[in-house]
C-alpha cells in the first residue's frame, strides 16, 4: 500500500492542480497530518507510538493480504453526518481512499499476472511501491502548532496524543530527506509492477479524493 512519500505527492498535487479553497481545505497543514493518521497507531510506520490500534480499526478493514480499506464508510459516518469536520479528518479520508485504490489495483494486476498470495507477491509489491515512491519529488512536512493539537484531540475515530503526532511529524520528515537522497530518475526497474501500474492507480486515486472534496466543498 502507498508510503507516506506517495501520500504527501498526493497532497502536493491536490494543493498544486486544485488548490486547497477548491477543496474546502482550511489548514492544510492538518490536512497533511490526516493524510498519514490512519497509519500513526499501527506499529510500523511510527514504532514508538503511546498505544497500538489495529490496522483493521483505524483503516475499517479487514485482515487479509491485500486490505481494502473502507473509505466511503468513513466518509460516511467521520464527514457526511457530522456538522463540522475538521482538515485532519478530510485528510484521514483521503489517505483512505488512496490506500484502497492502490490496494485493489494490486490485487487486479497479481490475479491477472497469475502471481498468488504469498513471500514473492508480499516482496515484491513492498520493494516496487518503496521505489516507486522514492520517484517522487516531495517537500512538503507537517508542523505541530496549537491548531493541530486541538484537531488531534477531536479526532472523531480515536484521540491522536500530542506525543504521537509529534512522532508522526518526525517521521514525515525523515521520509522526505530520505526522497531527497535516495531520489530516483527515470523510470525504475521494477520487480514485479510496473511504471504503467502505478501511473493508473495514482490517477484513479487523484480523481477520486478531488471528487469527494470538491462534493464537501459545495456544502460549505
Amino acid at each position: 500500500m502507498p508510503s507516506w512519500n506517495i501520500h504527501t505527492a498526493h497532497v502536493e498535487r491536490l494543493l498544486r492542480e486544485e488548490g486547497a479553497e477548491a477543496l474546502g481545505i482550511r489548514d492544510v497543514n492538518a490536512f497533511l497530518l490526516g493524510n498519514f493518521a490512519p497509519d500513526i497507531y499501527v506499529g510500523y510506520m511510527v514504532p514508538s507510538t503511546t498505544y497500538r490500534i489495529d490496522y483493521k480499526l483505524t483503516h475499517l478493514a479487514q485482515r487479509e493480504h491485500i486490505p481494502l480499506p473502507r473509505h466511503d464508510d468513513f466518509w460516511d459516518f467521520y464527514v457526511a453526518r457530522q456538522d463540522h469536520v475538521s482538515d485532519l479528518t478530510l485528510g484521514a479520508w483521503a489517505h483512505m481512499a488512496c490506500d484502497h485504490v492502490y490496494n485493489a489495483h494490486t490485487r487486479t494486476y497479481l490475479a491477472r499476472v497469475g502471481v498468488k498470495p504469498g513471500e514473492k507477491a508480499r516482496v515484491g509489491k513492498q520493494g516496487d511501491f518503496a521505489l516507486f515512491g522514492r520517484t517522487l519529488d516531495i517537500s512538503l512536512v507537517p508542523h505541530v502548532d496549537d491548531a493541530l493539537l486541538e484537531q488531534c484531540a477531536e479526532f472523531g475515530p480515536y484521540r491522536i496524543l500530542e506525543r504521537d503526532a509529534r512522532a508522526a511529524v518526525d517521521v514525515a520528515e525523515r521520509i522526505v530527506e530520505k526522497n531527497r537522497e535516495e531520489h530516483v530518475t527515470g523510470e525504475p526497474d521494477y520487480q514485479l509492477l510496473t511504471a504503467d501500474f502505478f501511473e493508473a492507480a495514482r490517477q484513479e486515486a487523484h480523481e477520486i479524493v478531488v471528487a469527494g472534496l470538491r462534493a464537501y466543498a459545495a456544502t460549505l
